[in-house]
């Protein structure tokens, strides 16, 4: 994994704690309030009513302390699991490898049900499936550049995010819900396309946003990499057998 990339998440999950234990101190403010409330109750029971109030007004803050404190624990599970996908991408230069540990995060960190992974064949200016979940790759038909959301996508680097109310509906591979181009810098290698999410998954939240954008980033590159090791170990195995043809 790069530096940059364990910059990046270290910072993210610093700000996690950072958060927890902000909201740590506020429970116990909280907590403290309650106490001195049942307190001056028991010295003044002619203020009940507005203790009691109080107490309600403080029963509902520490609820929503609660459910903002599971946010934060799931959020900062979701940040480690990508952060251990991440290393992942980066520890092989198997170009098959890397595709299936893509497909491992959009199944088990997305939650994606039905997708693809295009990369962009610059000669031809075309984009080929070369890995997919849900559909038979070898039946999605190429897409050229800036033809239809896929082909747009890979054109311009920018995200497609459908509407909610399609997040869900049936599989049309021209049409993707979500379409992420995977991008090094300026250059735009592929793109994954999201079509349909498991059951459980009804909506997307905010985390999974972050999700998209990391992911699409640490694809791109290593997809890119093992690409081009495996480009240079066929040419370098060929120069062998020629040599050794040669000297034979």
């Amino acid at each position: 994994m790069s530096g940059q990339t364990e910059q990046d998440l270290a910072k993210i999950l610093r700000q996690s704690a950072e958060s927890s234990e902000r909201l740590l101190k506020e429970n116990a403010e909280l907590r403290a309030r309650l106490e001195r409330a049942e307190a001056a109750a028991g010295k003044a029971p002619q203020d009940y009513v507005e203790l009691e109030a109080k107490f309600r007004a403080l029963e509902g803050e520490n609820r929503e302390f609660a459910n903002r404190y599971v946010e934060i624990e799931e959020e900062n599970n979701n940040l480690a699991n990508l952060y251990v996908a991440s290393y992942q991408l980066h520890s092989t230069l198997d170009f098959r490898e890397v595709l299936q540990i893509i497909t491992e995060i959009a199944i088990n960190l997305i939650g994606a049900e039905c997708f693809a992974i295009y990369l962009v064949d610059d000669k031809t200016r075309t984009l080929t499936a070369v890995a997919s979940e849900g559909l038979d790759k070898d039946k999605l038909p190429k897409v050229t550049l800036g033809q239809g959301t896929i082909g747009q996508v890979a054109e311009t680097g920018e995200n497609h995010f459908g509407p909610e109310e399609q997040m869900n509906a049936p599989v049309n591979p021209a049409e993707p819900f979500i379409c992420i181009p995977l991008k090094i810098k300026d250059r735009i290698i592929g793109v994954i396309a999201l079509y349909s999410f498991l059951k459980q998954k009804t909506r997307l939240a905010s985390v999974d946003y972050e999700l998209f954008t990391l992911l699409a980033g640490h694809a791109a590159t290593a997809l890119f990499s093992s690409k081009l090791y495996s480009e240079s170990e066929r040419k370098l195995s060929t120069i062998q057998g020629f040599l050794e043809l040669m000297t034979s």
